[in-house]
């Protein structure tokens, strides 16, 4: 230790953590773990710490949490850990309790794997941590309303990990309300520690973190770390790609959407499979589960064929938690060559060891899910090792100009150029209406609070600073329907009390959580747990479920579970997917990429070439310059290089404000690239110069552009929540028209 700040930080720690570093030959302390411990020791505010992945972030936090709880005599729960996953709460659980092993100070998970004596035990004895879901936090304010005052009345800390995982979502706001109204019943708020490496805005991010706290919060940011990258980026064609059964278009039919898929070509495979090789431990991202599970099914072919190990794994979380326990202890194995194909659940911090290499199939969706990808290699020697390997439809001779531009290829080398060339990471964005969650938490309070008086009932939802956004006349909608559908009741008192259809919710084992649930069946093989697939399956069908093929042998509806038998052939199960969002930023970034002649040195042969071709094409054909492309006879192209949400509100527009006037048919969305569609009335620049005069307004009319009765549901809870409140929540928060106007002027 022969800094000064490290010496008088090492100092201020508990004696336990100064052993627990001097037994690992730690030779000295990160910047961000002066920082964090300087803000802890030395002041009363919040602190949100941002410091790349593997950077100390986790020991930054609790090493002063834990030494200010050493030296005091806290009784209760003296801080709380709040994790999005529980397998993220099980890895920090064992890494905590081996820290606190020479200490006073225990520490406890909380989740619904948890066995109920570990529970008990903290219940009888509350002290030190706690680490547990939202879900779970939520569940302990209802069950145990009457004790969470003698439970938490000392609390000091809430430490909340993976932050920028939160903010923006129901999910995160709910975390919010909880702490809020715990704060409460405590009479105080504990100070708030939000952990992450992938903060677009820290400032944003700070103010969601701290907001009505009565505290500062401080942003310890580590800037100019050393990050080394190792980035390669392939391309390869296939033939008809995105195809279903019809078994499978069925089921999909049952979300209300084709989510799509994506099957690699023979050549794409073998070439994973030679880098995955190519390293001792690899973990092999993908975009969906179904393109998980095709990807593991045809790495363990390639190998059964070439008489090598079977050295691959799969992880998502339709896979039984036997399965992926199993998955990452193998991973934690040093002595074993693994490599896994995994979804967003290998994204969050979970330890799985040192990870050479990480292969991602498909551009990453944001730079975000980049940045927290790239994270996962390179921990143990700061070089960051990504290869992405891209796919595309072979491009027919007669195929419109949309459809011959590799936009999947372009939206990885954006993402890439976005981070190295200016470090840019998507701002959060914070909701303004979010009525699902408002129906949550007025059936929780009320839950808890047995009863209330209207009025009472208003000052404590409302003033919960995740709605401070909502008028007290569309609260006032809300309850009135909530009392219409016997969610909630009148009493002869004129009190307020959970009607007999809220209870029905409330007891519902799923009620807790905010994201989207789908019911789920249980696929048994034998005795052993395979998975879970989220509608009832036919008697016969064959689909894909953690690496392997299962042909459905018997349904038992009323329990819930589909019983298999292993088989050949490669069905897949469509699991429902989510509204995937991209920033205006990104889009942007792809014109600028297609208009430069930089050549990028981690494109491979294959890359560079297409991205040559890419650049001659829209060159050629003015897609760069014009908003709107005449492709022959009635088809056009629009090209609005726009994020998600003003692409959205761009065809929504067309839809009702476009149709009948200008004759719209065969509308074709490709993804948020461009809009492919026939005119049979006038002709693309018209319409352009109607799309024009139109968002050119302050304040264009955009909630005309859903339909008086339209519903468009999207949370957890829309379904119980009037329309119109569902329609003006929908525009506030998924709908945006200045950069509609923007673009075109």
């Amino acid at each position: 230790m022969d800094k000064t700040n490290d010496i008088n930080i090492f100092n201020h720690y508990a004696p336990f953590i100064r052993e627990f570093i001097y037994r690992n030959d730690w030779e000295e302390l990160r910047s961000v773990q002066v920082e964090a411990a300087k803000s802890v020791f030395f002041s009363q505010n919040n602190i949100l710490i941002c410091s790349k992945t593997a950077s100390g972030k986790t020991e930054a936090a609790f090493f002063p949490v834990l030494s200010v709880l050493e030296s005091t005599q806290i009784t209760g729960f003296g801080a709380i850990y709040l994790a999005p996953l529980k397998t993220l709460i099980n890895d920090q659980f064992k890494r905590i309790d081996l820290l606190l092993g020479e200490s006073n100070t225990p520490v406890f998970h909380w989740h619904g794997d948890v066995p109920s004596s570990h529970k008990k035990a903290a219940l009888k004895n509350p002290r030190g941590i706690l680490q547990i879901t939202p879900e779970s936090l939520e569940g302990m304010m209802l069950s145990r309303s009457i004790s969470v005052r003698g439970l938490f009345h000392d609390l000091q800390f809430v430490i909340i990990d993976e932050i920028h995982f939160m903010t923006g979502t129901d999910r995160g706001n709910q975390v919010r309300c909880i702490l809020e109204r715990l704060a409460r019943i405590i009479g105080r708020h504990p100070r708030r520690i939000g952990l992450s490496a992938t903060v677009g805005d820290p400032q944003v991010s700070a103010e969601w973190l701290g907001e009505n706290t009565g505290r500062d919060t401080e942003v310890v940011f580590i800037k100019n770390e050393k990050v080394r990258l190792r980035l390669a980026c392939e391309h390869f064609f296939t033939q008809n790609a995105k195809t279903h059964t019809i078994q499978e278009n069925k089921m999909y039919e049952n979300y209300g959407d084709k989510y799509a898929y994506f099957l690699f070509s023979d050549e794409a495979n073998k070439y994973v499979y030679n880098c995955a090789k190519g390293r001792f431990k690899s973990l092999i991202f993908l975009n969906t589960r179904e393109e998980t599970e095709h990807m593991t099914v045809a790495l363990r072919e390639i190998a059964k064929v070439k008489n090598e190990d079977d050295m691959f794994h799969i992880h998502h979380g339709n896979i039984s938690k036997e399965l992926r326990e199993e998955t990452e202890n193998r991973m934690k194995d040093d002595g074993r060559q693994t490599a896994t194909c995994a979804t967003v659940t290998m994204e969050l911090g979970i330890d799985i060891g040192s990870l050479e290499r990480v292969i991602h199939l498909g551009a990453p969706n944001s730079v975000s899910s980049f940045l927290q990808r790239l994270g996962r290699s390179g921990r143990r020697r700061n070089t960051h090792e990504m290869i992405l390997v891209i796919n595309e439809d072979i491009v027919k001779p007669d195929a419109l100009l949309p459809h011959s531009v590799p936009w999947d290829l372009l939206k990885a080398i954006a993402v890439i150029q976005l981070y190295v060339e200016e470090r840019w990471i998507e701002p959060p964005y914070i909701k303004k209406m979010p009525f699902s969650l408002l129906f949550h938490q007025t059936l929780c309070i009320l839950a808890s609070s047995r009863e209330l008086r209207p009025e009472e009932f208003n000052e404590r939802v409302l003033s919960l600073s995740t709605f401070r956004h909502i008028d007290r006349k569309d609260y006032r909608t809300l309850l009135f329907h909530m009392l219409k559908t016997d969610m909630i009741q009148l009493t002869e008192e004129k009190t307020l009390i959970v009607g007999l259809e809220g209870e029905k919710l409330i007891n519902s084992h799923k009620f807790l959580a905010t994201f989207k649930n789908y019911e789920e069946y249980k696929v048994m093989h034998g005795n052993s747990a395979i998975g879970t697939v989220t509608s009832e399956t036919p008697v016969g069908y064959v689909f894909l479920l953690a690496g392997f093929s299962w042909e459905v042998t018997e349904v038992i509806p009323a329990q819930k579970i589909v019983i298999v038998k292993k088989a050949g052939g490669s069905g897949m199960f469509p699991w429902p997917g989510s509204f995937r969002e991209i920033h205006t930023r990104i889009i942007r970034q792809i014109r600028k990429v297609l208009s430069d002649d930089t050549q990028y040195p981690y494109l491979k042969p294959n890359a560079a070439e297409r991205l040559r071709q890419a650049r001659d094409i829209a060159r050629s054909s003015g897609m760069l310059t014009q908003p709107v492309l005449h492709l022959g006879g009635a088809a056009w192209c629009i090209f609005p290089w726009l994020g998600s949400k003003s692409n959205w509100t761009l065809r929504r527009f067309l839809r009702s404000k476009c149709l009948k006037e200008f004759g719209l048919t065969e509308i074709e969305y490709g993804d948020w690239f461009y809009i492919r569609l026939n005119i049979g009335k006038g002709d693309g620049y018209g319409l352009i110069e109607h799309i024009r005069k139109y968002f050119q307004n302050d304040c264009p009319d955009l909630d005309s552009l859903v339909g008086e009765r339209e519903n468009p549901v999207y949370e957890r809870y829309d379904e119980y929540v009037p329309q119109e409140l569902i329609r003006r929540g929908y525009v506030a928060d998924r709908m945006q028209g200045d950069e509609i106007n923007e673009w075109l002027n």
